[in-house]
Order: structure tokens, then sequence, then C-alpha cells
């Protein structure tokens, strides 16, 4: 399940993608035009500016923009920027121990498959996509 984290990251990304101004977005405009936290949106701008997909500036007429273009973004790297990797189940997870059941799991081909499903689903859709409303 997507978090509220993974759900305000896409806002923010979109967020900054309709303004369409080479100037920095004020994160309290932002978190006043999507109805979010500004303390909340914080601790997800800090995990988007890591993964380097924001810039940030300080200071007077400071805010955030996007380093790319609306279309250069996935929504599955925003996703995983913010929440992780998009596992169905942990032993899949990149970080997991070996499973010692890797062997004769019957049920492991389906998480697989159904991973590469989500994987596909997210990483094919742009920002671009959204903003445009094509689904």
């Amino acid at each position: 399940m997507i978090s509220t984290k993974g759900r305000y990251a896409i806002r923010f990304m979109l967020d900054l993608a309709e303004q369409d101004t080479d100037r920095p977005v004020p994160l309290d405009e932002t978190a006043s035009r999507q109805g979010i936290s500004k303390k909340y949106l914080e601790i997800v701008v800090k995990l988007l500016v890591k993964g380097k997909l924001v810039k940030g500036a300080s200071g007077k007429g400071g805010g955030y923009r996007l380093l790319r273009r609306p279309e250069e973004y996935t929504i599955g790297e925003i996703l995983e920027q913010a929440e992780g990797p998009l596992t169905a189940v942990a032993c899949l997870s990149p970080e997991a121990e070996p499973c010692p059941r890797e062997a004769f799991c019957k049920t492991l081909p389906m998480w697989k498959k159904f991973d590469g499903l989500v994987h596909d689903f997210f990483y094919h859709i742009t920002l671009a996509d959204l903003l445009a409303g094509r689904l």
C-alpha cells in the first residue's frame, strides 16, 4: 500500500510542475494549495532533495524547483524515493536476507510477477502524463 508520504510526494512534484516558473516555489505556498501540513511536507521534501529529484533554495525568494522536465520524472521513481522499494512482500526487498524457502516457495513466482506489474505500471507514468490527464 502506498503511504501518505508517497501520495504527498507525488502531489508536491505535480504542484511544482504546474507552476511552470523559473523561480523556486515556496513550500508554504505548495502546502496551502495542496492542503498538506507544511511540517509534514518538509519531511517529504527532504527525501526528494536527497534523491536529487528537486532542488531547494533557502532565504528570501527561496523554495523548491524541479531539476528536470515533467516528462522526465516517472511516478515510480518519486514513489520509491519517498517510500523505498515498491515490493509486495519483504523477501523481495533489495535489503532482504536470502529466504531459506526460496528454492521451494510456490508463491514466490506470483509475488515476483505482481511486483513486476506494479513496477511497470508506475514507471510508465510520468508527471507530464498526470498533468495532461493521460492515463
